[in-house]
């Protein structure tokens, strides 16, 4: 359940409260103990508020301060009995809006999201498990321009320092947590049948363990997307990975070890990436 209410002070600030109540249950059989069901159950109330200043018609400010949580594995939390189930989640954010002309709008925010309690993922088992308390700070810019009639761009950045704070420093990487990400392209919307897009994907390395020995590569990707529309019917064609990247989509620190290995290695398993790839589609509109 949740209630918000919103609140326009005066012509220039507008403050926006809200309050949201949340009931979990978790159910899980072992079969390997063959124990039966065991069920947990937890309940967390988060509170929010929003607020935003009108400078001009082209600039405005906000602030935005709020609790959260991380609903975590039913596994994990039946066989910790429920212990630290939801754990809190700190976030507050401060930014600005601005369009400086008419076809240019650009965002820029700073944001800081405390946890009490993160999940790792634990490759042997399949389950996450708690590892304590960590601190997220980064900064995030965004920004849209219409280049012309037809041909718009955008563009997002991101940038994250993650840490656990309970480690010693050199120790207090947060595995796979990313640091530097981005999205962006360029769009066309014709006003006749063409309409269609050019996109990127860049995710930068990141460490994927908590002493950052191991690193997890990061990517560059470009997707290419065109649409013909014939009345009710729309062609289109997509071409994933336009530049037949070599990449890898999921990835874990495990240890393993091959049929003539005489110890386990720990190293980076993977699944890789989709290479050049073309698909093709037709729609019906009614």
């Amino acid at each position: 359940m949740y209630w918000s209410e919103t609140i326009s002070l005066n012509d220039y600030l507008t403050v926006d409260a809200g309050l949201r109540f949340d009931h979990f249950d978790f159910s899980y059989a072992d079969h390997l103990v063959n124990t039966g069901y065991k069920t947990v159950n937890a309940k967390v109330l988060s509170p929010k508020i929003n607020a935003y200043y009108q400078v001009s018609s082209s600039l405005q400010l906000s602030g935005n301060a709020g609790y959260g949580f991380h609903s975590n594995d039913t596994r994990v939390v039946v066989r910790q009995e429920g212990l630290k189930t939801l754990p809190r989640a700190v976030g507050v954010d401060v930014g600005v809006l601005w369009k400086p002309f008419r076809k240019l709008v650009v965002s820029l925010s700073l944001w800081r999201l405390a946890l009490d309690q993160e999940f790792v993922y634990v490759g042997d088992e399949g389950i996450v498990e708690p590892s304590g308390r960590t601190l997220r700070k980064g900064i995030e810019f965004s920004g849209r321009l219409k280049l012309l009639k037809w041909l718009f761009a955008d563009l997002d950045f991101n940038y994250t320092h993650a840490k656990s704070i309970e480690e010693e420093q050199g120790q207090d990487y947060i595995p796979l947590a990313p640091k530097l990400s981005s999205i962006g392209g360029l769009s066309v919307m014709s006003n006749k049948h063409w309409n269609g897009s050019l996109r990127y994907r860049y995710l930068g390395n990141r460490s994927a363990n908590e002493d950052n020995s191991v690193v997890a590569n990061g990517y560059f990707l470009v997707d290419l997307l065109t649409n013909y529309r014939i009345n009710k019917f729309e062609l289109g064609l997509t071409v994933e990975n336009l530049l037949n990247t070599l990449w890898k989509e999921a990835q874990f620190e495990t240890e393993s070890r091959l049929q003539n290995e005489k110890v386990s290695v720990s190293e980076i398993h993977f699944t890789p990436g989709t290479p050049f790839n073309l698909k093709a589609h037709v729609s019906y509109h009614f």
